[in-house]
């Protein structure tokens, strides 16, 4: 949702003299750019246990944070309120800090002209979060529970959880750029506990949108309960197989949290810029096979990790970090865009107003090849077929990975045989890019509730088609 300047401005108690004002305070010191972040997030959570709602909450934050450059030297503060006084005093922290340190220089990061444009928005609302009453968020829960029940005898415990935020943000900076947003979240999960001749099995299913309460819908409920059951006796009947190097076929949609993982935050341009991540001075090469392109998105209308503007006031914007296999962008915010001399991509974002804004991925997904996805899997002698993952861990300098698969399937002789679980995928991400020899035609966005963490944490999405990884070490028996 985009509102008028003046909505804003009430909301934070603000005049339009006193953000150049703060501005002006930043600087005092000798910095060389300075910016202000002022949000307003609502946030309200429900939890089902046990067939009842029983417990859940809301609560409001406000505050503003402020940063201050000076070469590569940043200086940040935050304040809970929007009294002059309290803003000035910031100010003059977060210079303070910039100029602390003797700094190597860095080129003015580039400015963003024009007012946001509400028929542009990526997040409209039918339904408000903020007037939606807690009966009816109430109302969504219990219709969850009992959808997964009619469908599954086999169940233990639901656990159902909903959750909406709100958040408006407006943000000025030494360029006197002002830009403003309302970005609305919404979030439903449950965790479905089973068990059958002794054995316990979970599985979790969830959906989140940048939209209103309008996404509650019935729909909606039957998507996700059908989802949550979605082959159970396969769960119960899974293997643990024997280890090794073999062909991993990677199912379309949630495995794309391995791209993101894996590659994503090796393109992350902070990491670039310091020299940490291994595709540091490979702008333009041929990193894998030209039937791939990698992009990180924030257009997608009601996509999780969809922005009108990123947390730096950058329009937010479609970036091909791999074009036809090659390495073709980074995800710059406006620092590491002005240090490398190029365009900021948007993907300048923060936790909120307590943090400052660092290169973050949005939507990361691979587009479509030309290939089908039973193709893919009748190519294999001997492999596995995974399609849900968990508890990843990735070091960005070398480019190693390692993932924890909750559910797949063996290949024998090109045909999906017995079903697999607890085991982990071992690989190099540069190494699993290149090795990828076919991708499906059935690319999808999984809109589940993903979440970075890097110092931060930050809604994202992620996606790719079917792909056929050439060799990745499996770690089973």
């Amino acid at each position: 949702m985009i509102h008028s300047r003046e909505h804003y401005l009430n909301l934070f108690a603000v005049s339009e003299e006193l953000p150049r004002k703060i501005i002006a305070e930043a600087l005092r010191s000798g910095g060389s750019w300075a910016d202000l972040y002022f949000e307003n997030t609502t946030y309200t959570s429900l939890m089902l246990r046990d067939g009842e709602v029983t417990s859940g909450g809301s609560h409001l934050d406000f505050g503003v944070g402020i940063r201050v450059l000076s070469g590569e030297k940043t200086g940040y503060a935050y304040t809970e309120s929007t009294l002059e006084k309290d803003l000035k005093e910031a100010a003059r922290t977060a210079g303070a800090i910039a100029v602390s340190a003797v700094s190597s220089d860095i080129p003015t990061p580039c400015a963003f002209r024009g007012e946001p444009n509400p028929a542009a928005d990526r997040y409209p609302v039918q339904k408000h979060w903020r007037t939606t009453p807690a009966t009816e968020l109430k109302e969504v829960l219990e219709k969850l529970e009992k959808a997964i029940r009619r469908r599954e005898q086999r169940v233990v415990k639901v656990i159902g959880s909903l959750a909406c935020q709100v958040t408006d943000v407006l943000m000025y900076n030494s360029l006197g750029e002002l830009k403003y947003d309302t970005r609305p979240m919404g979030s439903l999960s449950a965790t479905v506990i089973f068990s059958d001749g002794g054995k316990v099995e979970n599985k979790t299913a969830s959906r989140s949108f940048r939209t209103g309460a309008e996404m509650l819908s019935d729909s909606l409920v039957e998507e996700l309960a059908e989802e949550a059951v979605r082959n159970l006796d396969a769960r119960f009947a899974a293997i643990r197989p024997k280890g090794g190097k073999m062909s991993v076929v990677m199912g379309a949609g949630a495995s794309g949290i391995l791209l993101h993982e894996a590659i994503g935050h090796a393109f992350e341009a902070d990491f670039i810029r310091k020299g940490q991540s291994i595709f540091t001075g490979r702008m333009g090469e041929l990193i894998c096979d030209s039937a791939i392109n990698v992009i990180d998105d924030a257009t997608i209308k009601g996509n999780r990790g969809s922005l009108n503007y990123d947390d730096e006031g950058v329009p937010g914007q479609r970036t091909m970090m791999v074009t036809e296999g090659r390495l073709t962008s980074f995800l710059h915010d406006r620092i590491s865009a002005a240090h490398f001399g190029v365009r900021p991509t948007g993907n300048g974002r923060r936790e909120s107003f307590r943090y400052p804004p660092i290169p973050r991925m949005r939507a990361t997904y691979m587009e479509s090849g030309p290939a089908r996805a039973e193709d893919i899997i009748a190519e294999v002698s001997a492999g596995v077929y995974v399609d849900e993952f968990s508890n990843g861990q990735v070091k960005i300098g070398e480019g190693d990975f390692t993932f924890y698969v909750k559910s797949g399937y063996l290949i024998e002789n090109g045909r999906l045989t017995a079903p697999i679980k607890d085991i982990n995928i071992i690989g190099n991400g540069p190494q699993a890019l290149a090795g990828i020899r076919a991708v499906g035609n059935d690319a999808r966005i999984d809109n589940g509730t993903w979440i970075c963490g890097k110092e931060q944490s930050v809604p994202v999405s992620c996606g790719i088609p079917t792909v056929l990884v050439d060799s990745l070490t499996v770690g089973g028996e």
